[in-house]
């Protein structure tokens, strides 16, 4: 009897928290417990339902990361929103007077909360470097041509080099532009230098000098290669998926020899893919290879010239 009073004692301070602490009166038992999805009170050796409609205060929980970091309400953080989107605005809409009439607010108290609303904005975009991100990654979502993802790595390098005082005596569309490029490289979807130029109104040289210091500073050493180039040139030159399979092929072949070394990537790839696509029965002109592989035309015959080579060397065709 004195283990069943201690076991009674124990299940009464147990279920405290959901307010029934007495015997059920079907049972005789203290043996509660609380389903949460039906919002119900009930005595699990009998089953008899004591409470209804119980509300739940536990934390509604919202997950918008990796399923580790959980928390309470809200959007997800970006690096897209100069606060990262943690900040709380007032929303325009709930000073208006029909939704404000609802709420109980008096003429006076909706000027009072406007002008609050002006004053906050104000003293938000007055700090310089606040600015400068907001410039900064509005550039990078209208002028990067990157998907959503790629868009929110290159917010996150222009952060870091911010951080490491890389902006101070540069141009903000130049560093911009810089994360736009190493984002597309890591995640081997590469950008030319000169697209990025033209498309940020910066001095391709001045985009080179940004870019090998930004990447010092964030460690990143991935080296690009012709192959990843190939995918873009086929698209742009909207040619069929046999070409692409073809310059694939002839690259997986002759990489490894020495021909390569101090060559361009982007001309080898548009080597590749002219080559491919004569060989494929859909050329394309030399001049239109140099546009979209941003060489000259001597650079590609060049080029082509060593890719025969090399294509004689392991013992595979060329095109005539």
């Amino acid at each position: 009897m004195v283990v069943k009073k201690n076991n009674i004692a124990n299940t009464i301070n147990e279920r405290r928290t959901i307010g029934q602490i007495k015997a059920c009166t079907d049972c005789g038992e203290v043996n509660w417990s609380q389903d949460n999805n039906r919002g119900e009170v009930f005595c699990e050796s009998c089953g008899a339902v004591v409470e209804e409609n119980v509300i739940d205060e536990g934390p509604e929980w919202t997950n918008h990361s990796d399923g580790q970091d959980k928390s309470r309400v809200g959007g997800p953080s970006t690096y897209l929103l100069a606060d990262k989107g943690l900040n709380t605005t007032i929303d325009t809409k709930d000073l208006l007077s029909s939704s404000a009439g609802r709420h109980g607010m008096s003429n006076k108290s909706r000027r009072d909360w406007r002008r609050r609303a002006i004053i906050d904005q104000r003293s938000k975009t007055r700090d310089s470097k606040i600015r400068n991100l907001t410039k900064a990654t509005q550039l990078i979502r209208d002028n990067s041509g990157l998907n959503g993802r790629l868009i929110e790595e290159a917010a996150f390098y222009y952060r870091k080099v911010e951080e490491k005082g890389l902006v101070i005596g540069r141009s903000i569309a130049g560093v911009a532009a810089a994360c736009v490029y190493l984002a597309a490289r890591e995640a081997r979807l590469p950008r030319s230098i000169s697209e990025l130029s033209e498309s940020f109104e910066v001095k391709e040289k001045e985009l080179k000098r940004i870019i090998r210091y930004a990447t010092r500073m964030l460690g990143l050493h991935h080296v690009t290669g012709p192959e990843e180039y190939l995918g873009l040139y086929h698209s742009n030159l909207q040619l069929p998926s046999a070409v692409l399979e073809e310059a694939n092929y002839i690259w997986s072949k002759v990489k490894d020899l020495d021909y390569w070394q101090g060559k361009k990537p982007s001309g080898v790839a548009g080597a590749l893919i002219y080559n491919a696509a004569k060989m494929r029965g859909n050329p394309r002109t030399q001049a239109e290879i140099c546009e979209v592989a941003d060489i000259s035309e001597v650079t590609l015959r060049g080029l082509l010239k060593i890719l025969k080579l090399a294509l004689k060397q392991v013992g595979e065709a060329t095109e005539n």
